[in-house]
């Protein structure tokens, strides 16, 4: 069984999201990702250098356990700016899809303090389903 996206009847289609995400295989759960690189240094200081960066992080540890971006089913997303987020939206999708291409698990996003880093502008957890 593939991932099947989960959209109950009658229900306007997400934008950039999943409702639901239905799928069978070894559960892969991605500890939060912040916008360094792999050596720990903050490379951008913009919010949406450091979700590009974020996103790469998820797709490196994805690709080490044998996975790809489709197989992703769930994202959380915090950040400290909403306004930041909101007023870079297109920016936001480009980076995206640059990275993971057009395949949208469930997301939600929280919007927080701070974080830890006290450079981090978003921290982004993930969950994958790689197939058997």
């Amino acid at each position: 069984m593939s991932h099947i996206n989960v959209q109950p009847e009658g229900w306007v289609q997400p934008k950039g999201y999943a409702n639901g995400i239905l799928a069978r295989g070894a559960s892969l759960h991605i500890g939060g990702q912040i916008g360094w690189n792999e050596n720990q240094v903050f490379e951008a200081k913009d919010f949406i250098g450091q979700m590009e960066q974020a996103l790469r992080n998820i797709r490196a540890v994805l690709e080490a356990a044998g996975g790809k971006p489709e197989h992703l089913v769930r994202l959380t997303w915090y950040v400290t700016d909403k306004q930041d987020y909101l007023a870079n939206q297109r920016e936001v999708g480009e980076a995206y899809r640059r990275v993971l291409g057009y395949h949208f698990p469930a997301m939600a996003m929280v919007v927080v303090s701070a974080l830890v880093e006290d450079e981090a502008r978003i921290e982004i957890e993930a969950t994958a389903v790689i197939p058997d």
